[in-house]
């Protein structure tokens, strides 16, 4: 499993990645204690981890997991509904804009497993996306704080 994670270094906040390793020995824990399995859990959750010390030098670096507990579920998806602005194939990504309004602004950075679905509810492919469609975007709980915003998309449907 990848884990993105926080840490303070010369006053200030630096995220690392990590890919902690999973084997038959790894305790994974639920909120409330319980034991549960690898396939319990899911991408957004915020977790503790114990793990080896001893880490592989490749990019992201690599350990062994010792125990891992749930600390919060992942969190649920949000919903945007607008219109593309614009598109980028080469970075995957496209920005929206909703009624007109120039502070809804958003470009979503499309997840390496997101799904395109056209008007038939078929799936589609990227560069059949235009400017000026209609769409509504499943897409994670955060944005950055740039201008305009940006956050990842899971799902993206023409409406």
């Amino acid at each position: 499993m990848t884990v993105r994670y926080r840490e303070l270094g010369n006053n200030r906040w630096n995220e690392q990645t990590v890919v902690l390793v999973v084997g038959p020995r790894t305790t994974i824990l639920s909120q409330n204690g319980r034991r549960i399995s690898p396939m319990a859990l899911n991408r957004g959750m915020i977790i503790d981890a114990t793990a080896s010390s001893a880490m592989t030098r490749s990019i992201p670096p690599q350990t062994n997991a010792y125990v891992i507990r749930v600390v919060r579920g992942s969190q649920a998806d949000e919903f945007t509904t607008g219109r593309i602005l614009d598109f980028n194939h080469r970075n995957r990504n496209f920005t929206t804009i909703s009624d007109g309004n120039l502070s809804s602004i958003v470009r979503f950075n499309l997840a390496d497993n997101a799904g395109i679905i056209g008007r038939s509810g078929r799936q589609i492919q990227f560069s059949d996306l235009r400017a000026g469609m209609r769409v509504r975007v499943r897409h994670a709980n955060f944005m950055t704080a740039s201008i305009p915003p940006q956050t990842t998309a899971f799902e993206v449907r023409v409406l």
